[in-house]
């Protein structure tokens, strides 16, 4: 991988509709206006902490941070997991890399 992820800042993609069912997460991604229920994803509650929180501009390591804080694992361990989730949901366009301008208005 040539970047870096754990510096790497995401944030949920606006292209999704997310909604909360009997405590797991569930994302739809929409194309053409329309939900594509044919990809529906399913958050147990490590995903949903991760999801919540990309609600603003984090980095895999603030993320990483609070999943070794809420569930008492070791930062390493969270670091590796959290950044494998990013990954897949980068690659699934769950979450985008917000645009430089957006950025520098923090």
């Amino acid at each position: 991988m040539a970047t870096n992820l754990v510096d790497e800042t995401f944030l949920r993609s606006q292209s999704v509709v997310a909604r909360v069912v009997a405590g797991e997460t569930l994302i739809v991604p929409v194309r053409a206006k329309v939900g594509d229920l044919a990809s529906i994803y399913s958050f147990n509650g490590t995903g949903s902490l991760i999801w919540k929180l990309l609600e603003s501009p984090r980095t895999v390591a603030e993320l990483a941070t609070a999943v070794a804080q809420e569930y008492d694992v070791e930062p390493a361990l969270a670091e590796r997991d959290v950044t494998a989730f990013v990954s897949e949901m980068k690659s699934v366009g769950l979450v985008e890399v917000p645009a430089p301008a957006a950025m520098a208005a923090d």
